[in-house]
C-alpha cells in the first residue's frame, strides 16, 4: 500500500510502498495533520519516534462496512491507505458529515472538551481567552467555550484569521500583541506557549487559570511559583496521548459527548484544506507557516 515516510528530521515526506497493517486496519479516506506532526518533522517532539516514520494519529475510512473515525494504533501510520487501529478508538462518523470531517474532529474537540469540563470548574458566565483561534484546537476551543456559557475571546495573527474567528462566535478578537491590554480572561485556551504563555499570566483575573497545551511559538518560559500564588492563579496541563493511556474511560467518555455534540449542530470541525497523500509535505508547510485556518486533511 501507499504511504507518505519521513525518513529523517527536516525531510520531505516521500510516497513508498509499504506493508499493510495488522488488523483490524480502517481503509483510510482522510487524515488529520496536526501541529504534532510538524514537531516529529522538525525533531522537536517531547517522544520522538524512530526513523522512518509515517506520520498521522488522527483518521476517517471505512471499517468492515462501517464509516468511522478515530485514532490509530501506536504514535503513527495516519498517512497512508490503510491504518491499524485499537477497535476501543474507533466511533462511527456522524450521518452526512464527511470523511475530511471525521478526520479532523476528535483530536481538537476533545483536547478543547475534556479541560474545560473535566480539569476546570464550571466556565459559564466566564470570560475565556483562545490562543491560535482559527487554528484546529483553537476553533474547537471557541465553538466548546461558547457551547458551555462562556463569554469567548480570541487572538489571532491577521486580519483575515480574526475575522473567522468572529464568525465562529467569538465577541471579540486580538492580535498578539494587544491582548494582554486588552481581556482580562478568567481561563486561557493556550495552544501557542512561548512569551504568550507568559503574557496571559499577568492577565489573568485573580482566580483564573490557563490551560497549557501546546508550545506552537516556542518552547514554554519558566514561570515562578511566585507569580502562580501571589496572583491567585493555575496553571493547568493538558497531553491528550498520555491521558489515553493511562485513563482511557475518560477519554472514551469524553468522545462520545463530544460526537453527540455534533450530532445534535452545537459543533462542528472546521476544515480550512485538503491535500492529497502526493502533497503531504505541502501540508505540513502549510500548517506550520500558519496559513491556514480550521484543520487541515489528507484526502485520499
Amino acid at each position: 500500500m501507499r504511504a507518505a515516510v519521513l525518513r529523517e528530521i527536516g525531510g520531505q515526506l516521500t510516497i513508498e510502498e509499504v506493508p499493510e497493517p495488522q488488523q483490524p486496519a480502517v481503509v483510510v479516506r482522510a487524515a488529520g495533520v496536526s501541529f504534532a506532526d510538524t514537531l516529529i518533522r522538525r525533531g522537536r517532539y517531547p517522544q520522538m519516534p524512530g526513523f522512518p516514520f509515517v506520520p498521522g494519529s488522527e483518521i476517517a475510512g471505512e471499517l468492515n462496512g462501517r464509516r468511522v473515525m478515530g485514532f490509530v494504533r501506536g504514535a503513527g501510520g495516519g498517512y497512508a491507505e490503510k491504518a491499524a487501529v485499537d477497535p476501543s478508538w474507533i466511533l462511527d462518523l456522524p450521518e452526512g458529515a464527511s470523511f475530511a470531517e471525521g478526520a479532523g474532529f476528535l483530536l481538537g474537540f476533545l483536547t478543547a472538551w475534556i479541560p474545560l469540563t473535566r480539569q476546570l470548574p464550571s466556565v459559564e458566565g466566564r470570560t475565556v481567552l483562545v490562543h491560535a483561534a482559527a487554528g484546529g484546537v483553537g476553533s474547537a476551543a471557541v465553538q466548546v467555550a461558547r457551547h458551555l456559557g462562556a463569554r469567548v475571546v480570541g487572538t489571532a495573527s491577521t486580519e483575515e484569521k480574526r475575522a473567522f474567528v468572529r464568525e465562529l462566535g467569538a465577541e471579540a478578537v486580538y492580535g498578539y500583541d494587544d491582548f494582554a491590554d486588552a481581556v482580562r480572561p478568567d481561563i486561557v485556551v493556550d495552544p501557542v506557549g512561548g512569551s504568550v504563555f507568559a503574557r496571559s499570566l499577568s492577565a489573568l483575573e485573580p482566580l483564573g487559570a490557563i490551560i497549557a497545551i501546546g508550545y506552537a511559538a516556542g518552547p514554554w518560559e519558566d514561570v515562578s511559583p511566585q507569580l502562580i500564588v501571589g496572583r491567585n492563579i493555575s496553571v493547568v496541563g493538558f497531553y491528550l496521548g498520555r491521558l489515553m493511556r493511562l485513563r482511557p474511560e475518560v477519554v472514551r467518555a469524553a468522545a462520545e459527548d463530544v460526537v453527540e455534540l455534533w450530532r445534535a449542530g452545537a459543533v462542528k470541525p472546521i476544515v480550512g484544506g485538503e491535500y492529497s497523500l502526493d502533497d503531504a509535505t505541502e501540508a505540513l508547510d502549510a500548517l506550520e507557516s500558519r496559513r491556514t485556518v480550521g484543520k487541515i486533511v489528507l484526502v485520499l
